[in-house]
Order: structure tokens, then sequence, then C-alpha cells
């Protein structure tokens, strides 16, 4: 059965709007544990939109499942991570415009930066995942750099406004799910996905775990964090 972890950003990205000290990822971290989480998500971004430091370091302290730490490859990432110690690292693609993490990191551009990378929190016990695209030749790739775990992009199908399109997205992602457990990869998914996209999941038993966030925290705030979690966990139970 596969897990959940559930990526907080976006709370502290309503403390950051105001300038603030709350609502606080650390407690909305919290509560999501308590309510069943498998583990935690934060990206630090090099803008710091949301996410700070501190944060990240008060959760390696407080978490007790397994904290996972999005990062661009980057070596200001790199020393922060080899610092902390994330349970996991997942390398993702950035861009300062974005709005959110737009699609998977490009190994065919990136190969290089991201194997040294990948070496270097690796060889000091840290496993790297790398959030990709759907594309075969990107899930060879990642698994020819070594990396422990791929993160398929989940965004293109959840966002997609056509059942045509919604097809064709999620053939591409069984493909890639199915490909990736052939190369006894781990395998996460995540981006955009909701209460109403993840049944179509279904029966795609190779994913490991499902990282989710803002639709947990959107409904966070109408029903609470916990009420929120054990709900995404519960049809994360039935696929």
């Amino acid at each position: 059965m596969a897990g959940l972890s559930v990526n907080v950003d976006h709370v502290a990205t309503l403390r950051e709007a105001r300038e603030i000290s709350y609502p606080d990822p650390v407690a909305a971290a919290l509560l999501a544990e308590l309510a069943g989480a498998d583990g935690i998500v934060v990206h630090l971004r090099k803008d710091r939109r949301h996410i700070q430091d501190r944060d990240v370091r008060i959760l390696r302290k407080v978490v007790q499942t397994k904290l996972i730490l999005e990062m661009a490859p980057t070596s200001e990432m790199v020393g922060i991570a080899l610092d902390i110690k994330p349970d996991l690292v997942t390398l993702v693609p950035e861009k300062r415009e974005e709005l959110t993490t737009e699609g998977g990191l490009d190994l065919f551009v990136h190969k290089n930066s991201v194997a040294e990378t990948v070496g270097s929190l690796q060889d000091n016990g840290i496993p790297v995942s790398i959030f990709i695209d759907s594309e075969p030749e990107q899930i060879k790739l990642a698994h020819k750099i070594n990396a422990s775990t791929v993160e398929i992009h989940t965004g293109t199908f959840c966002d997609a406004t056509t059942p045509q399109k919604r097809n064709q997205t999620f053939d591409k992602i069984v493909d890639a799910v199915k490909l990736a457990y052939k190369l006894k990869l781990k395998i996460n998914a995540g981006h955009g996905i909701c209460y109403n996209t993840i049944k179509a999941f279904n029966g795609l038993h190779e994913i490991d775990e499902f990282s989710i966030g803002h639709s947990i925290v959107s409904r966070a705030v109408l029903v609470g964090m916990e009420k929120a979690v054990k709900e995404m966990s519960v049809l994360i139970k039935e696929l």
C-alpha cells in the first residue's frame, strides 16, 4: 500500500504573505503526522519564498516519520542538506518566476550536475530522489546516475482539461511507473494531486508514496489539518 507524504510549503506561504510568525508549517507538520502521514515534505527554494532555513532545522528535530527536503541541485543546497541530513532529498528544477514547480528536472540538460549532486549526498548517507517527467529516457537516466528514487511528475495529468489529454498523460505515467519498477527504483508520485485525481491511481500498486501538498493545505483551511490528511489517507488506502 502506498504511503502519503504531506508537503507543508503553503502553510508557510500564508505566513510569509503577511510577514508574521503564523501559521507555522512546523505545527502543521506535527498535526499531519498525528493524522497518519508517513512523511513531511518541504521545498527550500533559493528565493526562500515560503519555507525558511529555520523551518527545516526545527522540522529535522521534531519530525518523527521522515523528512523529505525538496531542493535545486546547487552547491548551496547540497551544503544545507549535508548539514541538516534529511531522510530523503528530492532534486527539483527551479525558476524564480514560476508560481510552483512547472515540470520535471531535465536530465538531458543537467545530467552532469545532477549526477554530482546525487553522488555527494548519497556518499554521505542521504538517499536521493529525482523529480522527473514521465518520459522513459528520463527514467533511464535517473537510474544511470544512481538515484535511489524517482518522483513522477503528475501535474500534466492533474491539470488536463479534456478527457483525451487526461487519458494520454495518465498512460504515460503508467508506462513510466512500470519502467521505474522494472529498473528497481523506488517510485513516488506528486504534483497537482487532489481528492479527485488521486482516484485515477487505483490499481497502480508500484507507486510507493504520494507527495501531496496544496490540495491538503487548501482542505485544511476549511476542515483542519488532521481531518484533511485523514481524508486523503483513506483515499490512498482504497487504491
